[in-house]
């Protein structure tokens, strides 16, 4: 089993500890971006993944593929050209006071990309799965024609894809989001959200909830995967359900809906030390699961508890096994020393 992550992967600074970006005279540096964190959960779980983007040739652009690699993701499938890497500035909220996010990643490697950078036949050879998010086709016109393209060639090549919505405002309106991933989603088998990615790209939410106040309705997240499945035809819709308390307390469950049925997870109260990166970690642990033929019930529950643990590890990539995540299945949330 092999799986194809596609997306950017950019330079993460963020201020130490939760200084905010004013009072920052020193920033930690590491590499970050959905599809490359869903990448190293996987090789982290043992699965032979690689991750597909465009990087500049000079020594940042390699500090990026080297991050990757220590972790075991293959990245010989990384086209090399362009000027720049993206980066994002991480500012950790604490308390009432939200996090933020505030790109520099114009006229990156990637968003510049074109048709001839990426040879499908030869990226997708072996491959059993392919996964991106919303996050790609919004950095250029020319990355939303090359996702498209890829989704279509995974699909004619009976490669099961994944898409993780990942709507982001501070890249495209969501009149166009709706217009591009209307026409990449008529290719996707699963399709991953949160509760404001489905009505942000497709216009569809849940009755009766609130995402500021915390209040979840099932029912209402149940109507919102069905309307999704009847629209795209999809096997299968995650839904995550995070429930803000504050910027440091969450709690956090999904759902999955496939044939017709609703899988609810079991919800953890967390205590978060870094939330970025929290659902690319349960994408990972979704496609995990599935790839390895895991009941519904139980994938829901993997991905769930996979997602859980991230939120307690510092940057974006979610560095845990799936012993700790078993472990955390089988009730053991007490958090003491492990000896």
């Amino acid at each position: 089993m092999k799986v194809v992550t596609f997306g950017e992967i950019m330079m993460r600074l963020n201020p130490e500890g939760y200084l905010r970006f004013v009072q920052a005279d020193k920033y930690v540096s590491t590499f970050a971006g959905a599809e490359a964190n869903v990448a190293v959960s996987l090789a982290n779980y043992g699965t032979d993944v690689a991750f597909v983007s465009k990087l500049p040739e000079h020594e940042i652009g390699q500090a990026a593929v080297n991050s990757l690699r220590k972790f075991g993701v293959d990245t010989s499938l990384i086209t090399r050209g362009g000027d720049r890497v993206g980066i994002y500035y991480c500012e950790k909220g604490a308390s009432q006071r939200p996090s933020k996010v505030i790109y520099d990643r114009a006229y990156s490697a990637i968003s510049q990309a074109k048709q001839s950078d990426f040879n499908w036949n030869k990226i997708f050879k072996g491959a059993t799965w392919f996964h991106f998010t919303g996050i790609t086709p919004a950095l250029s016109d020319s990355m939303a024609a090359i996702t498209l393209k890829a989704a279509k060639i995974a699909k004619e090549k009976g490669i099961t894809v994944s898409c993780d919505l990942n709507f982001r405002k501070k890249l495209w309106g969501k009149e166009k989001a709706n217009a591009v991933m209307t026409e990449i989603c008529k290719y996707v088998d699963y399709c991953i959200a949160n509760e404001e990615d489905a009505k942000d790209v497709f216009g569809i939410e849940a009755d009766n909830s609130d995402i500021n106040t915390g209040k979840l309705d099932r029912n209402g997240y149940i109507s919102v995967a069905k309307k999704l499945t009847d629209k795209f035809n999809f096997k299968g819709v995650a839904i995550t359900l995070r429930e803000s308390i504050s910027a440091n307390d969450n709690n956090w469950s999904a759902m999955l809906y496939t044939n017709g049925q609703a899988y609810f997870s079991k919800k953890y109260s967390m205590h978060i030390v870094d939330r970025v990166g929290g659902g690319d970690s349960f994408g990972g642990g979704l496609i995990y699961s599935l790839l390895n033929g895991y009941e519904p019930q139980k994938a829901i529950e993997f991905a769930v508890a996979a997602s859980c643990l991230k939120h307690s590890i510092e940057g974006d990539y979610n560095m845990v096994s799936v012993k700790e995540i078993e472990t955390l299945m089988s009730g053991n949330a007490s958090g003491r020393v492990q000896r």
